[in-house]
């Protein structure tokens, strides 16, 4: 038989020595590939959370404890001293599997080859996984309603009226309307990046009449006989005054100066008290009127002087309030039309 010579029978042995070699390195690659299958790579992030050389499913819960968690934390939500709390868990749902799953698809679409390369030489091949999540814009837009409940306020004008027998001034109020859009843009960017403090965006109308823009008002008091002048809620003046009697009473509520009346003549009401008086007394001495009227509101009532000086104090008119006519005088200087006036018993 032949035999083959000495050097092809050394080159035959190192070559099956290297098939052999090659054969077990390729079957240990298969192996460490095989045990490393669940692995994340060098490189890998979630949401910019190292889950490199993690299992995919130590890396979901290394997620869950990093990132969903504490986006889920409440969101305190402010508009000057009101606060209000977001229950952030109720309204994302962060997508941890896929986040972790998108920074392993480069190792799960490369080759065996490649992925050993990988592991051998360390080299990055993870991919870096955005945060992602889903905002649930029905829950934050109900969630909203309850706090636009709270903020929204109707402006105010400042005004007037009578409270425990003395004119005092209700303040004006600048009126606040949540703006939706910018609120739930803020709220938005705050769920996706963590942040746990926002503020309201709020939008602001200032009221037509202001502290500053109010004047004078009267106050007539039947049971005291005294009329009381007040300028922007602090009290002025007083006067005395008569009163109508009892079967023509001062009418009470609220009225306002509809003209003024300089040297006025006094017109015939035809009412039963004045039959047998003229049509009308022109400016003079016996002018009922004196030389100032300020018309109200009320038909036929006044506050005018008077030629019977000793009325004053009294219950003597027919529903007028008269005046000495030095006050009428100083108070008609004092008042517009459309000072408000009060009479109260």
């Amino acid at each position: 038989m032949h035999r083959a010579s000495l050097p092809v029978r050394i080159i035959a042995l190192i070559g099956a020595i290297a098939l052999f070699i090659l054969a077990g390195g390729g079957a240990l690659a298969v192996a460490d590939d095989y045990l490393a299958r669940e692995v994340l790579p060098e490189g890998a992030t979630v949401a910019g959370v190292d889950v490199a050389g993690l299992t995919r499913a130590e890396a979901r819960e290394h997620v869950e404890a990093e990132v969903a968690r504490p986006l889920a934390e409440p969101v305190t939500v402010t508009h000057k001293d009101m606060t209000f709390t977001l229950d952030a868990g109720s309204m994302i749902s962060v997508d941890v599997a896929g986040m972790v799953e998108t920074a392993f698809e480069p190792k799960a679409i490369s080759t065996l080859p490649d992925r050993v390369a990988d592991r051998v030489l360390a080299r990055p091949s993870g991919a870096d996984a955005e945060i992602s999540l889903t905002l649930d814009d029905a829950q934050i837009a109900a969630w909203l309603d309850s706090v636009v409940a709270s903020v929204d306020t109707t402006p105010s004008d400042a005004t007037m009226t009578v409270e425990a027998g003395k004119v005092v001034v209700l303040a004006s109020r600048t009126g606040e309307t949540v703006d939706r859009s910018a609120t739930t843009a803020r709220l938005e960017e705050a769920l996706t990046a963590g942040v746990k403090s926002v503020e309201l965006a709020v939008t602001y109308t200032e009221p037509a009449t202001v502290e500053d823009d109010l004047g004078p008002a009267i106050l007539v008091d039947i049971s005291e006989r005294h009329l009381y002048l007040y300028d922007k809620g602090a009290l002025v003046k007083d006067y005395g005054v008569a009163v109508g009697t009892a079967s023509h009473p001062t009418p009470t509520g609220n009225f306002q100066i509809t003209l003024k009346r300089y040297m006025p003549t006094w017109s015939n009401p035809g009412s039963a008290w004045a039959v047998g008086m003229p049509a009308t007394i022109g400016p003079g001495p016996s002018n009922p009127l004196g030389t100032r009227a300020l018309n109200l509101d009320a038909p036929g009532i006044r506050i005018h002087g008077t030629t019977a000086d000793s009325s004053i104090g009294t219950a003597a008119s027919h529903g007028c309030m008269r005046m000495h006519r030095k006050d009428i005088e100083d108070l008609y200087e004092r008042v517009e039309v459309g000072t408000p006036v009060f009479i109260v018993r």
